[in-house]
């Protein structure tokens, strides 16, 4: 056979040449070669790998290699002077132990493969001996340019997969590497009795009472045995069962062994196919009794002989000898494919029957015998093979251990007290109890501590396997008696337990009528009180109906370890629940509660919190001078107490900034600012970074012009009269707290009826949802031009809000109104004095047509002040203007930026009381700065004399 580089080579050589360029392969290279070769290519392994995977994590006294090292001593010796190598490798595929015949081999060795660690499994190394073992589960040998990897091209190898007797699952392989030039047949013999010899050893590993009890099985089955018989290899069967099957199975064997009787089970399995467990009880002849649980399967026997049973000797500890059944040639499984409606059917291998150890005892195959020689073909195995006392114990401590287990996962998957609640009933029925009762005091519900559990508990949950018992109903205020069992658990901080409600004086004596009727249906009880770092958090009943059996001390420790563990987790949603209300208690009044309800805009507004956490999202809406509206919304990032502190903060701040009148962009310009003055003062207290972004948007109702600009805020929705929407391009901006980076704002024309929805990022924003997707819905929900800004809000809400919004949701919808421009009078003069009076003759008849004749003195004053101001200090062109609104407001514009200040006029003086008699005929005024000039304006009443 050619060895070496596998190129224009013949035999597997060239096979695995035509293999490796995609050719089709002759039929000379043997099927578990080439399906190891086509698992190694689906595995995108290379030929040129020459790095192994190497662990130094392996058990250095595992059992296999505790029995293995004496054998490896042996054969060293025995192979001595010679170009073998000998290995043992665990079930994964990992080299535990080596050996070698001349010391000189392992310095010819790659580096890796010197010591124990490195990988040999096929995934990682491709066809090999080791590998391909695993795969094939029985002796195999690979020659020269049979193996996959360039590197092992002149070795060859025959490896032996070694097995735990009892357990019969593979716990290792032996490995002898040799030159291919030193094939010798007799290395199939050595390597067998070596393994013979590992598994021996491995046997005595095991505990005796197992032993006596599997030799009495196989004792009994080789007696009654008059023909070889066909078995079915439970270990080999698991490999294409599905998880569920297999847990089926086991479960079921463990409480045939349990009941210590003859029995027969049906059980059926995840495809409809259907298993016959059968238990036989049996005596060992040292005495040991116990029951054998075997798989019962119809179908056609295998046509293999079977060799001759032979013999092994049974290790101190029991006594007689065990039976091998050796199957010649090896065996071959029936795939379920070509067996439809049929399990994998084999003969037994040379080693002791496939078994998998448990808590119950022993699982595995062997052979076994038909019970009616004349009766149709059967396939019989051993499934499970235990002692019915030690299997109750085992069953019912598993069981627990299950409850347990599934209880960390099930309970507390929320931090919501009332749904953790129910959790736990939903985990302890049917499986420990068949109806549970949870009662909470009302402050726990809200996140606080109860004063007196005992005089404020409410039905939180009532759980079962029916729905007509007559409990209290949820909601209702319980009040038990001080003999009752759940006011005595809740003194003694104990589970109380009453095995026999009949005969419980303080559970009858707490409501005869109702525990009357109860009686009918519960008969036993466990309540358990709910404590969790020292607070009482309520009482969990657990009661049992259909099951005869009363509540015993085992339950109740299962109910009290249970309720221990759900009350961490209820306690842990408690004290959410506090924090959260706190949180959002601030949250709401660091809110505005009454927006204005100006000329200038229609308002609503939705603020909706997380369910996780309150954020830091806000809203506002502040009336500026001429009519205009300041439309704000932001977002503070993170959650929690100090996003809803700083966005108090930012927002009180942002107000202030808007009333001074500032545009939009210098507006960002000064929050910026404050964010980054705010993040360098934090860090101090271990707070973290503070940022946050923002958009302002500021409407004029006189010229219907929006002026807005956003801090890496997501863009607003514009409405249209005609139902049009878009989403207006503005400059991002850069995220408040940055620096540094300048805000630009953007002016858009508004026609009256249009709507304007501002909003936070946590109503299109969601890990499950696609953006883009998103703000389809959401220009669909606002494609409706005669809803009004309330029904927008609703509708939004309800159609593109996600259901479970992980971030708080602020939303703020404007629909614009115009100012009529009948209500609006302007006039333009030069800066002469002369043109003052024509200017209070002109606001005189103004204000007579709109009917404001009582308010005519007061305005005629603070307009002839403003325009002598502006004339005086100022700068021309001077622009005059009347506003006609819910109030009258006058408007003097010039050309300069000098701002007048209001100040208290000496005695002597000549000047300076203009703007005091302004202030004090006007309910507001002050100065709005243009892009060129400003604007003096003062605000009076209506009815002002």
């Amino acid at each position: 056979m050619p060895t070496g580089h596998a190129t224009g080579g013949t035999g597997p050589a060239r096979s695995r040449e035509r293999f490796l360029q995609g050719e089709p392969v002759e039929a000379g290279v043997r099927t578990s070669i080439l399906s190891s070769w086509q698992r190694s290519r689906s595995l995108g392994l290379s030929p040129d790998q020459a790095d192994l995977p190497f662990r130094d994590d392996f058990d250095r006294d595992a059992r296999i290699v505790r029995a293995a090292v004496p054998v490896l001593d042996r054969l060293q010796a025995r192979f001595a002077g010679s170009r073998m190598n000998i290995s043992v490798a665990d079930a994964s595929g990992t080299v535990l132990l080596r050996r070698f015949g001349e010391a000189s081999l392992a310095r010819s060795l790659p580096a890796f493969q010197r010591v124990p660690g490195f990988v040999f499994a096929e995934r990682v190394a491709g066809t090999n001996g080791i590998g391909l073992a695993l795969a094939e589960r029985q002796l195999i040998r690979v020659h020269g340019a049979e193996h996959f990897a360039e590197r092992s091209q002149r070795s060859a190898c025959r490896a032996l997969p070694v097995r735990d007797p009892l357990s019969g699952r593979i716990e290792g392989v032996l490995c002898f590497g040799y030159p291919s030039s030193t094939e010798d047949p007799e290395l199939a013999i050595t390597i067998r009795k070596a393994a013979q010899a590992i598994e021996r050893r491995l046997l005595r590993q095991s505990s005796a009472r197992e032993r006596a009890l599997l030799r009495a099985y196989l004792d009994t089955g080789a007696a009654t045995s008059a023909g070889l018989h066909h078995t079915v290899g439970v270990d080999e069967l698991a490999l294409e069962l599905h998880p569920r099957d297999r847990a089926v199975l086991t479960e079921k064997a463990a409480e045939l062994i349990s009941r210590g009787q003859r029995a027969a089970a049906v059980v059926s399995l995840f495809d409809g196919r259907r298993v016959t467990l059968v238990s036989r009880p049996m005596r060992s002849g040292s005495g040991v009794e116990g029951v054998a649980i075997e798989a019962v399967l119809p179908g056609p026997a295998p046509r293999e002989p079977l060799a001759v049973p032979t013999q092994v000797d049974v290790p101190p500890g029991s006594s007689g000898r065990l039976a091998v059944v050796t199957a010649v040639p090896p065996p071959r499984f029936v795939p379920a494919a070509a067996a439809p409606g049929r399990l994998p059917v084999a003969t037994l291998s040379r080693n002791l029957p496939d078994v998998a150890h448990g808590p119950f005892g022993t699982v595995g195959r062997v052979d076994a015998a038909d019970d009616h020689p004349d009766a149709p073909s059967r396939t019989r195995g051993l499934v499970m093979v235990g002692e019915p006392r030690v299997g109750t114990y085992a069953l019912a401590a598993r069981r627990r251990l299950e409850l347990l287990s599934e209880a960390s996962a099930r309970i507390g998957t929320t931090l919501d007290v009332r749904r953790t609640a129910q959790e736990l009933a939903e985990t302890a029925v049917p499986r420990l109890a068949d109806f549970v009762t949870i009662d909470l005091p009302e402050a726990v519900l809200r996140g606080e501590e109860s004063a007196d559990p005992r005089t404020d508990l409410h039905r939180t949950v009532v759980h079962g396997i029916r729905d007509d018992l007559p409990f209290s109903p949820v909601g209702k205020q319980v009040d038990f008696g001080p003999t009752t069992p759940q006011i005595r658990c809740l003194t003694s901080g104990q589970a109380v337990l009453e095995p026999d409600l009949k005969a419980a004086a303080g559970w009858l004596a707490q409501d005869p009528e109702h525990t009357e009727r109860l009686l009918t249906e519960v008969h036993s009880l466990i309540a358990v009180p709910l404590v969790a770092r020292g607070v009482i958090l309520g009482i969990a009943s657990f009661y049992r109906a259909q099951d005869p059996a009363p509540f015993g001390d085992d339950d109740r420790s299962l109910g009290l370890e249970l309720a221990s563990r759900a009350a961490l987790s209820i306690d842990n949603a408690r004290r959410y629940t506090r924090e959260r209300t706190m949180v959002l208690t601030l949250q709401r009044s660091l809110l505005p509660h009454d927006l204005p309800d100006p000329d200038a805009v229609e308002i609503a507004h939705r603020y909706l919190p997380a369910e996780s956490d309150v954020g830091g999202d806000w809203y506002d809406v502040i009336p500026l001078s001429g009519t205009r509206i300041g439309l704000f919304v932001g977002d503070v990032v993170g959650h929690g107490m100090l996003s809803a502190a700083t966005m108090g903060q930012l927002r009180t701040a942002a107000r202030s900034f808007a009333e001074l009148d500032f545009p939009p962009d210098e507006v960002l310009t000064h929050l910026d600012n404050l964010v980054g003055r705010l993040d360098r003062e934090e860090p101090a207290a271990g707070a973290g970074v503070i940022g946050a972004t923002c958009l302002y948007a500021v409407y004029d109702p006189t010229s219907q012009q929006c002026t807005m600009a956003r801090a890496g805020h997501p863009p607003p929705a514009l409405v249209r009269p005609d139902g049009t929407v878009s989403f207006p391009d503005l400059p991002a901006g850069p995220p408040l707290g940055l620096g540094g980076l300048p805000f630009e704002s953007a002016e858009i024309h508004l026609p009256e009826g249009s709507r304007l929805l501002l909003y936070t990022d946590g109503l299109i924003e969601d890990r499950h949802r696609d953006v883009d997707v998103v703000l389809d819905q959401l220009r669909g929900a606002l494609a409706h031009p005669e809803q009004t800004p309330e029904q927008t809000c609703q509708t939004v809400l309800e159609t593109v809000a996600p259901a479970h919004p992980c971030d708080d949701i602020a939303l703020l919808v404007a629909r614009t109104h115009a100012l009529d421009p009948r209500r609006i009078a302007a006039w333009d003069l030069p800066a002469d004095p002369a043109r003052v009076s024509e200017v209070r003759a002109a606001a005189l008849r103004q204000l007579a047509d709109w009917g404001l004749d009582e308010t005519a003195f007061a305005a005629e004053l603070m307009l002839s002040e403003l325009v002598t101001n502006a004339i005086r200090h100022g700068a021309g062109p001077i622009r005059v203007r009347l506003l006609h609104g819910r109030t009258l407001i006058c408007e003097v514009s010039d050309a300069s930026n000098t701002a007048p200040h209001l100040r208290r006029a000496a005695s002597t003086d000549e000047g300076g009381r203009g703007l005091f008699l302004v202030a004090q005929l006007a309910q507001s005024w002050g100065t709005r700065y243009l892009p060129e000039g400003k604007v003096i304006w003062a605000e009076c009443g209506l009815d002002a004399a």
